[in-house]
């Protein structure tokens, strides 16, 4: 099999700048207040330009080879051109859940010594709030109305729209790019603790985006993506395969579940991108005219669960391409038509994994490991988290890359997903699926979200949890004992939920992923709305529970 081409950002666009020219490749989609469609769109030539403009005011503000500006904001076509713009200048971008603010935000701009920052108008109270905390910050560039009278001391404020109009016309020559040279800083999601940053190469971008055939991707076909570009896996398995495969791309400023198939359908989509969360969201989805309407071949999905393998793909008429991958490495395959249904995949060629114990001695078939990964040859790429050497040696300790999840492999040499080190939940002795209990929730046509986690109580032995379904109903109406029935009818005693904790929304990164510790704050809240088997409950962590 021939070697797939790794091209970089600038070579990518250059290239179809070439072979397209003013052709629209990138449409953006954002669903209005009233519910209608609004467009933009983008060329590679409007993108190169883009580029060319954002570069030159980056070197005119001071901007120099390696140092760092953030981008705050949701999928917008700015973001494209601050990416190209970075990557022509040397500089490194910073992406940023727009949603993020106080402590945290001025944590992150402050760690990754952002000089700058461009950022949607929508999030700038948050800047603003914290801003006289950033020594650092130069300068901010705003995307939508900067209104009259804003100002941050000591710091030069701009609409992006004049970065664009200011632009002196001189376009920047196609260079070549050092691979191994920082392209951005990733923050880790910060699930269950605080992020770290990883100074993301080009190589990684490079690698990532050469993926596109062993993904199914065609010629013919249009990709699109509801995951932000801020995540490696919108920016890199959907953005960055389209820009290097040259094929359209369709990107939704912010994931709707409720608008996905008509937004699929309207723009003959063939294929997209979901991770975990946004399965069981869209799963709960009531059945819809566009959900069998679409040309869709297939669901690229990191995180399908078993359970909901097969009716999720009879349901919406689809093939499932289940896929495994971090940010910092480490990939799987699991490709249609012969995919092996609750499997992460197998390893590319030139590449292994191993479950391995806390000995690093491999582990037999169907025990549980940790999931670590190398080149076939031995060698392991290496991971640089900004600022903290200890970390990134650790992450590849005796020369595998550690995923920190834990897994297993079959005789055949599939491997699967059990849980992310310190998020599984056992009980009674027994692990439980959390996949499984959403399943049967998310069937209920009362509930519009779902997410299991564990709690540790009073009552718990060492390193067993209680069973918590955070559930966003779909209706006042909402009655915890037919979610209590459901599960009673349907799943093994220990797996039923202990508690329904109600909430508005359950609180996700900007790649939809839930955050147990904030579900875990809110449980114990004054005003949390949490139900067991006989009725409502008030929840103490670390104290024996009683009726509310």
């Amino acid at each position: 099999m021939t070697k797939p081409l790794q091209k970089d950002l600038l070579q990518a666009v250059w290239q179809g700048r070439e072979n397209h020219r003013d052709t629209p490749m990138l449409t953006f989609v954002d669903v209005e207040a009233d519910g209608q469609f609004a467009e933009e769109l983008r060329s590679y030539e409007q993108l190169w330009r883009n580029g060319s403009a954002v570069c030159e005011a980056l070197i005119a503000s001071g901007m120099c080879p390696g140092g760092s500006f953030a981008l705050i904001m949701h999928s917008h076509p700015e973001f494209v051109d601050c990416m190209v713009g970075s990557a022509m200048a040397g500089t490194v971008f910073v992406p940023l859940d727009p949603r993020v603010g106080g402590s945290k935000l001025r944590f992150m701009l402050d760690f990754s010594d952002c000089r700058g920052v461009v950022i949607a108008s929508y999030a700038l109270p948050q800047l603003l709030e914290i801003a006289p905390q950033l020594p650092k910050l130069e300068w901010v560039w705003v995307i939508g109305q900067l209104a009259k009278g804003v100002t941050i001391p000591n710091v030069a404020l701009r609409p992006f729209a004049a970065i664009l109009n200011d632009w002196s016309g001189e376009e920047f020559p196609l260079r070549e790019v050092d691979p191994m040279s920082p392209m951005q800083m990733i923050f880790t999601s910060g699930t269950t603790g605080d992020p770290k940053a990883i100074l993301s190469p080009h190589a990684r971008f490079m690698f990532a985006t050469s993926l596109g055939p062993a993904m199914g991707y065609r010629s013919d076909d249009r990709l699109y993506t509801g995951l932000p570009l801020s995540h490696s896996n919108g920016q890199f398995m959907t953005l960055g395969n389209a820009l290097v495969m040259q094929l359209p791309v369709v990107i939704s400023r912010k994931f709707t579940k409720s608008r996905l198939w008509e937004i699929v359908t309207r723009y003959r989509c063939t294929t997209f991108n979901l991770l975990g969360g946004m399965t069981t969201a869209t799963f709960a989805e009531p059945p819809g005219k566009f959900e069998r309407a679409h040309s869709v071949r297939f669901v690229v999905s990191a995180g399908m669960p078993a359970s909901m393998w097969d009716e999720f793909a009879e349901r919406f008429g689809v093939e499932i391409f289940e896929f495994y991958g971090t940010a910092e490495g480490g990939l799987l395959l699991n490709p249609p038509p012969d995919a092996k249904m609750g499997s992460i995949g197998k390893p590319p060629p030139g590449t292994e994994c191993a479950v391995l114990d806390g000995h690093d001695d491999p582990l037999p078939i169907g025990e549980l490991g940790e999931l670590c990964f190398r080149n076939a040859d031995g060698t392991v790429a290496p991971v640089l988290y900004y600022k903290n050497d200890e970390a990134s040696a650790d992450k590849t300790r005796g020369g595998w890359f550690r995923s920190g999840d834990i897994g297993w492999r079959d005789a055949d040499g599939w491997f699967y997903f059990s849980h992310r080190m310190g998020t599984a939940i056992r009980k009674n002795g027994e692990f439980i699926s959390p996949s499984e209990v959403e399943r049967v929730i998310a069937k209920h046509h009362d509930v519009s979200d779902v997410y299991v986690y564990g709690v540790c109580t009073a009552i718990n032995t060492p390193g067993e949890r209680e069973v918590v379904a955070a559930i966003v109903p779909a209706s006042s109406a909402f009655n915890p004992a037919a979610i209590f029935a459901s599960c009673e009818g349907e799943l093994q005693r220990n797996s039923i939920p202990t508690y329904i904790q109600i909430v508005d929304e359950i609180p996700k990164t900007a790649s939809e992923k839930p955050q147990d510790r904030y579900l875990v704050e809110m449980i114990c809240a004054n005003d949390a709305r949490i139900y067991s088997a006989t009725g409502p409950v008030k929840i103490n962590l670390g104290e024996r529970n009683e009726p509310a």
